[in-house]
């Protein structure tokens, strides 16, 4: 990993799984087996709007103690999403997961429309043993725990 290396250069592209928020969570638990990911964009009208990974989907459903097929994305997606553009350094990235403890990017053009899917593994798959200290740190801060609701009662 060059301090030139791009987002453009490790994202993975086409095809891309994703999913609406009108979808249900059996839908995307669906995409996400078929396409061996964690996590899927959520789009509108082509517009990435959120993230939803196989974490959110489980807790949903836990939570709401409903079926997937009874649950919408929208319940269960990311309140906000951190994306970034794919002429972007991998060092900016790794500064992006390592702020918002997230382990996938969405990659977008300047009109918020997908691109691409750049992850901490596709980081560490081009990583040198230069960066070793601050991929660390980002797999640090992204594993800290974070404070936890409270579960509602059931």
């Amino acid at each position: 990993m060059e301090a030139a290396t791009s987002v453009e250069q490790l994202m993975t592209r086409d095809p891309l799984a994703c999913c609406s928020p009108s979808d249900s969570l059996n839908r995307a638990a669906n995409l996400m087996w078929d396409h061996d990911c964690g996590a899927l964009p959520v789009l509108e009208d082509g517009r990435v709007v959120a993230m939803l990974s196989d974490r959110d989907i489980c807790m949903a459903a836990y939570l709401q103690n409903r079926p997937l097929t009874e649950l919408t994305v929208s319940t269960a997606m990311s309140q906000s999403v951190h994306s970034c553009a794919p002429e972007d350094g991998v060092e900016d990235v790794c500064q992006l997961m390592h702020v918002h403890q997230v382990r996938r990017v969405p990659v977008t053009d300047g009109e918020g429309y997908l691109v691409g899917v750049v992850s901490l593994s596709d980081v560490v798959r081009e990583a040198t043993s230069d960066h070793a200290p601050h991929l660390m740190e980002t797999l640090k801060k992204i594993g800290e725990r974070r404070q936890q609701p409270e579960v509602p009662e059931q």
